[in-house]
Protein backbone atom coordinates (compact mmCIF):
# COMPACT_ATOMS: atom_id res chain seq x y z
CA UNK A 1 0.00 0.00 0.00
CA UNK A 2 1.14 3.57 -0.76
CA UNK A 3 0.03 6.81 1.30
CA UNK A 4 0.91 9.91 0.15
CA UNK A 5 -0.61 12.34 2.71
CA UNK A 6 -1.23 15.42 0.19
CA UNK A 7 -2.40 18.57 1.79
CA UNK A 8 -3.11 19.96 5.72
CA UNK A 9 -2.59 22.59 7.59
CA UNK A 10 0.99 21.37 8.63
CA UNK A 11 1.36 22.04 4.52
CA UNK A 12 0.32 25.59 4.68
CA UNK A 13 -3.65 24.97 3.74
CA UNK A 14 -6.55 23.74 5.52
CA UNK A 15 -6.56 20.07 4.75
CA UNK A 16 -6.86 16.28 5.35
CA UNK A 17 -6.89 15.25 2.17
CA UNK A 18 -4.93 11.83 1.85
CA UNK A 19 -3.60 9.54 -1.23
CA UNK A 20 -3.70 5.81 -1.45
CA UNK A 21 -2.85 3.44 -3.45
CA UNK A 22 -3.51 -0.34 -3.22
CA UNK A 23 -2.89 -2.87 -6.15
CA UNK A 24 -6.10 -2.70 -7.55
CA UNK A 25 -7.38 0.97 -6.29
CA UNK A 26 -6.39 4.55 -6.19
CA UNK A 27 -8.29 6.39 -3.78
CA UNK A 28 -8.17 10.37 -2.71
CA UNK A 29 -9.76 11.11 0.58
CA UNK A 30 -11.03 14.32 1.32
CA UNK A 31 -9.86 15.99 -2.25
CA UNK A 32 -10.31 19.51 -1.56
CA UNK A 33 -8.83 22.35 0.59
CA UNK A 34 -9.64 25.83 1.97
CA UNK A 35 -7.79 28.58 3.62
CA UNK A 36 -9.19 30.73 6.81
CA UNK A 37 -10.71 33.67 5.72
CA UNK A 38 -10.03 35.80 8.93
CA UNK A 39 -7.40 34.73 11.83
CA UNK A 40 -6.20 37.35 13.83
CA UNK A 41 -8.40 39.97 12.07
CA UNK A 42 -6.03 39.57 8.52
CA UNK A 43 -6.95 37.48 5.72
CA UNK A 44 -4.60 34.92 4.16
CA UNK A 45 -1.20 36.64 2.85
CA UNK A 46 -0.18 35.85 -0.48
CA UNK A 47 1.81 33.01 0.64
CA UNK A 48 -0.96 31.61 1.69
CA UNK A 49 -2.59 32.38 -1.48
CA UNK A 50 0.46 30.46 -3.64
CA UNK A 51 0.08 27.52 -1.19
CA UNK A 52 -3.85 27.10 -1.99
CA UNK A 53 -3.34 27.52 -5.47
CA UNK A 54 -0.38 24.93 -5.86
CA UNK A 55 -2.48 22.84 -3.41
CA UNK A 56 -5.42 22.66 -5.37
CA UNK A 57 -3.82 21.85 -8.54
CA UNK A 58 -2.32 18.88 -7.20
CA UNK A 59 -5.12 17.62 -5.47
CA UNK A 60 -7.12 18.07 -9.05
CA UNK A 61 -4.08 16.40 -10.99
CA UNK A 62 -4.09 13.12 -8.72
CA UNK A 63 -8.23 12.68 -8.14
CA UNK A 64 -8.06 12.73 -12.02
CA UNK A 65 -6.15 9.72 -11.83
CA UNK A 66 -7.91 8.02 -9.03
CA UNK A 67 -10.91 5.81 -9.68
CA UNK A 68 -12.25 6.31 -5.75
CA UNK A 69 -12.78 9.65 -3.96
CA UNK A 70 -14.42 9.77 -0.39
CA UNK A 71 -15.64 12.61 1.26
CA UNK A 72 -15.76 12.39 5.35
CA UNK A 73 -18.23 15.42 5.50
CA UNK A 74 -19.78 18.68 3.56
CA UNK A 75 -17.14 21.36 4.52
CA UNK A 76 -15.08 22.97 1.65
CA UNK A 77 -11.83 21.79 3.44
CA UNK A 78 -12.76 18.21 2.36
CA UNK A 79 -15.14 18.69 -0.63
CA UNK A 80 -15.18 21.10 -3.45
CA UNK A 81 -18.75 21.04 -5.32
CA UNK A 82 -17.16 23.48 -7.87
CA UNK A 83 -14.35 20.85 -8.95
CA UNK A 84 -15.01 18.68 -12.13
CA UNK A 85 -12.64 15.78 -11.61
CA UNK A 86 -15.70 13.53 -9.63
CA UNK A 87 -16.61 12.73 -13.53
CA UNK A 88 -16.50 8.63 -13.92
CA UNK A 89 -15.41 8.48 -10.56
CA UNK A 90 -16.92 6.12 -8.02
CA UNK A 91 -17.41 8.94 -4.94
CA UNK A 92 -18.24 7.51 -1.79
CA UNK A 93 -19.89 10.15 0.49
CA UNK A 94 -21.27 11.03 4.07
CA UNK A 95 -25.17 10.24 3.75
CA UNK A 96 -27.45 13.87 3.81
CA UNK A 97 -30.27 12.12 5.17
CA UNK A 98 -29.46 11.28 8.56
CA UNK A 99 -26.61 12.43 11.42
CA UNK A 100 -26.38 15.66 9.49
CA UNK A 101 -26.87 19.51 10.23
CA UNK A 102 -28.61 22.02 8.40
CA UNK A 103 -25.88 23.36 6.84
CA UNK A 104 -24.05 20.53 5.78
CA UNK A 105 -27.45 18.74 4.54
CA UNK A 106 -27.80 21.68 2.11
CA UNK A 107 -24.38 21.31 0.93
CA UNK A 108 -24.70 17.81 0.55
CA UNK A 109 -27.78 17.81 -1.55
CA UNK A 110 -26.50 20.64 -3.71
CA UNK A 111 -23.50 18.61 -4.41
CA UNK A 112 -26.27 15.52 -5.55
CA UNK A 113 -27.71 17.78 -7.42
CA UNK A 114 -24.63 18.50 -9.59
CA UNK A 115 -22.61 15.25 -9.69
CA UNK A 116 -25.33 12.32 -9.33
CA UNK A 117 -25.47 12.62 -12.88
CA UNK A 118 -21.64 11.94 -14.17
CA UNK A 119 -20.30 10.03 -11.29
CA UNK A 120 -21.22 6.82 -8.95
CA UNK A 121 -22.47 8.60 -5.93
CA UNK A 122 -22.76 6.09 -2.55
CA UNK A 123 -23.55 7.23 0.82
CA UNK A 124 -21.70 5.27 2.77
CA UNK A 125 -22.31 5.46 6.31
CA UNK A 126 -21.64 2.31 8.38
CA UNK A 127 -20.66 0.03 5.21
CA UNK A 128 -18.16 -2.26 3.50
CA UNK A 129 -16.74 -2.18 0.21
CA UNK A 130 -14.35 -4.69 -1.73
CA UNK A 131 -12.63 -3.33 -4.30
CA UNK A 132 -9.96 -5.34 -5.82
CA UNK A 133 -7.43 -6.61 -2.97
CA UNK A 134 -8.58 -3.56 -0.95
CA UNK A 135 -11.67 -3.47 1.68
CA UNK A 136 -12.79 -0.38 2.76
CA UNK A 137 -14.60 0.24 5.82
CA UNK A 138 -16.88 3.50 6.34
CA UNK A 139 -17.30 4.08 10.12
CA UNK A 140 -20.92 5.06 11.25
CA UNK A 141 -21.54 8.67 11.94
CA UNK A 142 -19.38 10.52 14.56
CA UNK A 143 -19.50 13.78 16.04
CA UNK A 144 -17.17 16.53 14.50
CA UNK A 145 -15.51 17.45 17.67
CA UNK A 146 -17.49 16.97 21.11
CA UNK A 147 -20.91 15.39 21.71
CA UNK A 148 -23.97 17.00 20.06
CA UNK A 149 -21.69 20.02 18.65
CA UNK A 150 -23.63 22.26 16.09
CA UNK A 151 -20.63 21.39 13.39
CA UNK A 152 -22.50 17.99 12.65
CA UNK A 153 -21.03 14.27 11.96
CA UNK A 154 -18.40 12.68 10.33
CA UNK A 155 -17.56 9.34 9.06
CA UNK A 156 -14.05 7.52 9.23
CA UNK A 157 -12.61 5.80 6.26
CA UNK A 158 -11.00 2.23 7.24
CA UNK A 159 -8.51 0.66 3.89
CA UNK A 160 -7.10 -2.52 4.10
CA UNK A 161 -4.91 -4.66 1.08
CA UNK A 162 -4.29 -7.32 3.69
CA UNK A 163 -0.66 -6.13 4.83
CA UNK A 164 -1.44 -2.50 6.11
CA UNK A 165 -4.50 -1.40 7.17
CA UNK A 166 -4.73 2.71 7.62
CA UNK A 167 -7.95 4.73 8.76
CA UNK A 168 -8.56 8.19 8.43
CA UNK A 169 -10.95 9.73 11.56
CA UNK A 170 -11.03 13.41 9.92
CA UNK A 171 -12.70 15.77 12.14
CA UNK A 172 -13.13 13.49 15.10
CA UNK A 173 -10.85 16.46 16.80
CA UNK A 174 -8.66 14.02 19.20
CA UNK A 175 -10.76 11.90 19.49
CA UNK A 176 -13.00 14.18 21.40
CA UNK A 177 -15.72 11.16 22.58
CA UNK A 178 -15.25 8.05 23.97
CA UNK A 179 -17.12 6.37 20.71
CA UNK A 180 -14.80 7.53 18.20
CA UNK A 181 -12.08 6.48 20.59
CA UNK A 182 -13.57 2.79 20.89
CA UNK A 183 -14.19 2.75 17.10
CA UNK A 184 -10.77 3.59 16.58
CA UNK A 185 -9.29 1.06 18.78
CA UNK A 186 -11.80 -1.52 17.44
CA UNK A 187 -10.52 -0.73 13.91
CA UNK A 188 -7.08 -1.75 15.14
CA UNK A 189 -5.29 0.84 12.67
CA UNK A 190 -1.55 0.62 11.41
CA UNK A 191 -1.73 4.18 10.81
CA UNK A 192 -4.14 6.29 12.29
CA UNK A 193 -4.61 9.68 10.18
CA UNK A 194 -6.43 12.16 12.49
CA UNK A 195 -7.37 16.10 13.15
CA UNK A 196 -5.90 16.92 16.72
CA UNK A 197 -8.23 19.29 19.20
CA UNK A 198 -9.00 22.91 18.06
CA UNK A 199 -6.39 24.45 20.75
CA UNK A 200 -6.71 27.98 19.07
CA UNK A 201 -10.87 27.52 20.37
CA UNK A 202 -9.68 26.86 24.22
CA UNK A 203 -12.21 28.98 26.38
CA UNK A 204 -14.19 29.63 23.74
CA UNK A 205 -15.76 26.26 21.52
CA UNK A 206 -13.71 23.95 23.29
CA UNK A 207 -13.31 23.73 26.78
CA UNK A 208 -10.49 22.45 28.78
CA UNK A 209 -12.02 19.36 30.10
CA UNK A 210 -12.36 18.23 26.17
CA UNK A 211 -8.80 18.85 25.88
CA UNK A 212 -7.96 16.47 28.46
CA UNK A 213 -10.54 14.41 27.36
CA UNK A 214 -9.15 14.28 24.12
CA UNK A 215 -5.47 13.75 25.50
CA UNK A 216 -6.43 10.95 27.62
CA UNK A 217 -8.19 9.35 24.36
CA UNK A 218 -5.14 9.57 22.45
CA UNK A 219 -2.84 8.00 24.77
CA UNK A 220 -4.97 5.33 25.02
CA UNK A 221 -5.09 4.43 21.25
CA UNK A 222 -1.25 4.70 21.93
CA UNK A 223 -0.84 2.61 24.41
CA UNK A 224 -3.49 -0.13 23.34
CA UNK A 225 -2.90 -0.15 19.90
CA UNK A 226 0.81 1.25 19.34
CA UNK A 227 0.52 2.30 15.64
CA UNK A 228 1.76 5.39 13.90
CA UNK A 229 -0.20 8.49 14.07
CA UNK A 230 -0.63 11.38 11.73
CA UNK A 231 -1.84 13.90 13.37
CA UNK A 232 -2.71 17.65 12.02
CA UNK A 233 -5.49 19.93 10.85
CA UNK A 234 -7.40 21.78 13.32
CA UNK A 235 -4.18 21.28 16.05
CA UNK A 236 -1.91 22.77 13.65
CA UNK A 237 -3.59 25.98 13.83
CA UNK A 238 -1.66 26.70 16.96
CA UNK A 239 1.50 27.83 17.07
CA UNK A 240 2.47 26.66 20.20
CA UNK A 241 0.24 22.73 19.76
CA UNK A 242 2.92 20.66 21.42
CA UNK A 243 2.91 22.89 24.51
CA UNK A 244 -1.28 22.91 24.82
CA UNK A 245 -1.63 19.34 23.96
CA UNK A 246 1.45 18.26 25.19
CA UNK A 247 0.96 14.63 27.34
CA UNK A 248 0.41 12.36 23.86
CA UNK A 249 4.12 14.09 22.64
CA UNK A 250 5.75 13.25 25.94
CA UNK A 251 4.29 9.48 25.51
CA UNK A 252 5.34 9.36 22.63
CA UNK A 253 6.77 11.81 20.30
CA UNK A 254 8.41 9.51 17.68
CA UNK A 255 4.89 7.66 16.88
CA UNK A 256 2.94 11.13 16.34
CA UNK A 257 3.63 12.81 13.46
CA UNK A 258 2.17 15.92 11.18
CA UNK A 259 1.59 15.49 7.56
CA UNK A 260 4.79 17.07 6.74
CA UNK A 261 6.59 15.45 9.37
CA UNK A 262 5.55 12.13 7.46
CA UNK A 263 7.04 13.39 4.29
CA UNK A 264 10.32 14.34 5.46
CA UNK A 265 9.64 18.25 5.84
CA UNK A 266 9.29 20.52 8.16
CA UNK A 267 5.75 22.13 9.29
CA UNK A 268 4.95 25.20 7.18
CA UNK A 269 1.96 26.17 9.22
CA UNK A 270 1.10 29.78 7.22
CA UNK A 271 -2.37 30.13 8.79
CA UNK A 272 -0.63 30.16 12.51
CA UNK A 273 1.83 32.63 11.04
CA UNK A 274 -0.21 34.74 9.41
CA UNK A 275 1.01 37.81 11.59
CA UNK A 276 4.37 37.11 11.06
CA UNK A 277 3.80 36.73 7.05
CA UNK A 278 1.71 40.03 7.39
CA UNK A 279 4.88 41.27 9.58
CA UNK A 280 3.00 41.98 12.56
Amino acid sequence: MKIIPIASDSLGVRSMATYVETQDCKILIDPSAALGPKRYGLPPHNKELEAFSKTKKKISEIAEKCNVLTISHYHYDHYDPKEEFYKGKKVFAKDISSNINKSQKQRGTEFKKITEESCDLVYCDDSKYKIGDAEIIFSPPFFHGPENVRLGYVIMTTIDDGEKRILHASDVQGPVTKTAKDYIIDQKPDLLIMDGPPTILLGFRFSRKNLQIASDNLIEILEKLNCDIILDHHLLRDIKYKEVFSEPYRRDEMKVKTFAEYLGKENNTLEANRKKSWGI
